[in-house]
């Protein structure tokens, strides 16, 4: 499958170039008049299809639809019509279908309103650049429950061999925010299920991976009513166990001036408690971080060298 078009183009500006962000939801644009004008030429090129030629994709990371929404919508649509255009792409070998890239949650709510035609924008996209949208659009609107973000990322690791920089860079997000979302892929199914229903945000949720309890801990989350460093400290004192008591240690050998003076200048580098231990003609150098953004942050600092 050919993917010759640079993945980044689609990061930036992309939901005022298909004309899929409501005003009201919109983020405040660097260059109004300019995207204006996107969005204007969107508008003009749209057409309208019957409804049944359309599909929606089935890689849409999105799967929850609120009944209630949907009503809504379907409610103001009988009233004032379908606004914006959905993005769709053609079918390959068929004639006269068309497949969902932005836009499921108006197609939905538009049959419900029983529309028998609705106005499309048709684009030329691949699997992939089909994906990153649908993602990019749900992403930008918060439409995603954090199980539904981490499935769309894990597709495009799986499906279409991106490395976890190359999904951030695409999607607008930072490394460790892609990365700490995968990581809730591998909650057991009752966690996961808290999440969906909104019992759990995603930050209690992190807490939770790896835990040998995690069920029963995010129940006592729920339970409890616990905030994220609530969470945090509870998992900690699961983990560690009683803390035995206090234990005599011999005094610390003072360190020289030198050392000293290269601990802060690490740590200011760095921006975290560097600790150097001289054994011999060698050592050891501690670097202490309080999460994995911090650590994330190191890395991207050595390997920039």
């Amino acid at each position: 499958m050919a993917e010759d078009a640079p993945r980044s183009r689609l990061g930036r500006g992309l939901a005022a170039l298909i004309g899929d962000v409501e005003p009201s939801q919109a983020a405040a644009p660097a260059a109004p008049r300019e995207r204006d004008r996107d969005a204007e030429r969107v508008r003009s090129g749209a057409r309208k299809v019957p409804i049944e030629f359309i599909r929606p994709n089935p890689r849409n990371p999105r799967r929850s639809f609120a009944e209630a929404e949907l009503d809504e919508l379907a409610a103001s649509i009988r009233t004032r019509g379908l606004i914006q255009p959905i993005v769709v792409r053609s079918v390959a070998g068929k004639t006269d279908a068309y497949e969902i890239v932005a836009g499921e949650r108006r197609w939905r709510a538009s049959q419900r309103a029983a529309l028998h035609e609705v106005p499309v924008v048709v684009i030329d996209v691949t699997d992939a650049q089909a994906l990153e949208i649908a993602i990019i659009e749900n992403v930008q609107r918060a439409d995603l429950d954090p199980l539904e973000e981490a499935a769309g990322y894990q597709a495009l690791l799986d499906s279409f061999g991106y490395g976890q920089d190359e999904v951030a860079r695409t999607v607008g997000k930072s490394r460790p925010h892609v990365a700490n979302t995968l990581r809730l892929l591998k909650l057991p199914d009752g966690v996961k299920a808290m999440i969906t229903a909104g019992q759990l945000t995603a930050g209690h949720a992190r807490m939770l991976v790896g835990q040998p309890d995690a069920e029963s801990l995010a129940r006592d989350i729920v339970a409890r009513g616990l905030n994220v460093r609530q969470v945090e400290a509870l998992v900690r004192e699961r983990s560690d166990g009683p803390r035995p008591g206090p234990k005599p240690r011999s005094a610390a050998p003072q360190k020289d001036a030198d050392t000293r003076a290269v601990e802060k200048r690490l740590s200011d580098a760095l921006g975290l408690t560097v600790v150097i231990d001289h054994k011999g003609d060698g050592g050891t150098v501690h670097v202490h971080y309080r999460d994995l953004d911090q650590l994330d942050e190191v890395l991207r600092r050595l390997e920039a060298g």
